[in-house]
């Protein structure tokens, strides 16, 4: 009989986990159970005014190859693109000023990289950071992590944290330097003791002469495509709008309870990949594996939201990505601003003649909740007014969508690393279990997918190592 196994999740780690999987085992019957309504996770794609627009990730990083390698796999390689534009800027100290290109997540090799964004006594704190003793955090995950906005803020100085280094990771994990572990979000500075700009020297390199890489591809049409074509290659049985409520170990597998608790099913198979947010998978996970539960109940998660604007086709945005904004900045008349960066989206990613102007702001870091407890319209109204202060522009948004992202954000704090060790550790003793996720291996999407091929690895051994076996009983128990 064909080996059984069930994805719990299907957002891009449990789809790239399902269709590594069938590459692995074509016989398998595979079962993707999702509680939303669509797949795709944090991968969502809508239409506003007219246009495609991703309303959660909206790129992958190019460094990691991984998403680029899955595009080309999937056989969407026509449909990659990359920034037509590579301009962004920081809004610090009330003005706007170029984003330094020569930085690691904000930190330089030089002084004079960043001293447009400081002052004078910032900029000096920063080039004195290479007279101070080395820096040892040790890069095993179970050793202690220390405190980003501690440790640079003692080192480079607080104004680099504020005005360059939270507003970098902001975007990344919608959290607070002073709560992300150094180890957890910049692992490439750790282990050998040397100081931050000896570190951040040798993962920069040398200046590049000519033209750069593309740092950022994403996919025409939305990140919505490589979510169909995996669901596609998974050739799995997808059943959306169930939770599932709980997860129990069995003699030849593994037990789901899905679906109300009124009225549950029980679904059996011989393996289960969990491909949930951490509260999800600490919740599945707390009576057959509770030192994975409690190593995921350590990990804290943020929410956000994702405001789509549309403008009128004759709007002039500023030649520029984007503006990130510093920590504390605040409109002329002193009110804070709501928003904790813009991407424009035309400008990013080009427009053809006529098209309304996209752009989109975030909003929302951990521990700032208040922001997100507004309706959609005054949500609206305070990102509108932000823009008009940052950038001049002062037409109204012809369309808009609000997406709210509710404690999906995985927070990579002091603790993470030693979490996401325990986790493993303790999922690895599990015969038929894996998981995957952005809380394991980072949170931008070439990260995820690295987790899921993980796991399905996992799991494709296993199933081989099983293959001489009785594969577990069939479908629903009780039908």
């Amino acid at each position: 009989m064909a080996a059984k196994v069930v994805v719990v999740g299907g957002g891009i780690a449990g789809l790239a986990a399902a269709y590594r999987l069938r590459t692995l085992h074509p016989d398998a019957e595979i079962t993707i159970i999702e509680s939303a309504k669509e797949l795709g996770g944090k991968l969502r794609t809508r239409e506003l005014a007219g246009r495609s627009v991703d309303v959660g990730a909206e790129a992958f990083v190019t460094r990691n190859p991984t998403a680029v390698r899955l595009v080309e796999e999937l056989g969407l390689t026509e449909n990659l693109v990359h920034p037509v534009l590579s301009a962004a800027t920081v809004h610090a100290a009330g003005r706007t000023v170029a984003l330094p290109k020569r930085t690691f997540l904000g930190l330089p090799v030089n002084a004079d990289d960043v001293r447009d964004v400081l002052s004078p006594d910032g900029a000096a704190k920063v080039a004195g950071e290479r007279d101070l003793p080395p820096l040892h955090v040790d890069a095993d995950p179970d050793a202690p992590d220390v405190s980003v906005g501690q440790v640079i803020g003692e080192r480079f100085g607080r104004e680099l944290v504020d005005r360059l280094v939270e507003p970098l990771l902001g975007g990344v994990y919608a959290g607070r330097a002073d709560m992300l572990g150094l180890r957890a979000t910049m692992a490439p500075l750790v282990g050998k003791p040397q100081t931050l700009t000896e570190a951040v020297g040798k993962v920069l390199g040398p200046p590049r002469q000519g033209s750069q890489p593309p740092v950022f591809g994403a996919l025409r049409g939305g990140m919505a495509s490589m979510i169909d074509e995996l669901a596609k290659r998974a050739a799995a049985r997808i059943r959306l709008g169930l939770p599932v409520r709980a997860l129990a170990r069995i003699e030849h597998g593994w037990r789901l309870e899905i679906g109300s608790a009124a009225a549950p099913e029980f679904l059996d198979a011989d393996a289960v990949i969990l491909a949930v947010p951490a509260p999800a998978a600490r919740k599945l996970l707390e009576q057959e594996v509770p030192a994975a539960s409690a190593a995921y109940g350590r990990v804290e998660v943020a929410s956000m939201a994702v405001v789509s604007l549309a403008l009128p086709p004759d709007a002039q945005l500023p030649h520029s990505t984007g503006v990130l904004l510093a920590v504390g900045e605040r409109h002329a008349d002193g009110t804070p601003f709501t928003a904790k960066a813009f991407t424009f989206t035309s400008r990013k990613w080009g427009r053809a003649d006529g098209e309304p102007v996209q752009l989109r702001a975030s909003v929302g870091r951990y521990g700032e909740a208040e922001a997100l407890q507004r309706d959609d319209d005054e949500l609206v109204a305070a990102v509108v007014s932000d823009l008009w202060e940052l950038t001049g522009v002062t037409v109204a948004p012809v369309e808009r969508i609000v997406t709210r992202w509710g404690g999906g954000l995985p927070q990579y704090g002091v603790s993470h690393t030693s979490a996401v060790a325990s986790i493993i550790d303790a999922v690895n003793k599990m015969p038929g279990l894996a998981v995957a996720g952005a809380t394991l291996r980072g949170v931008g999407i070439p990260a995820t997918i690295d987790s899921a091929d993980a796991a399905a690895s996992a799991i494709g051994a296993y199933l081989t190592s099983r293959s001489g076996e009785i594969s577990a009983p069939s479908g629903l128990v009780g039908e």
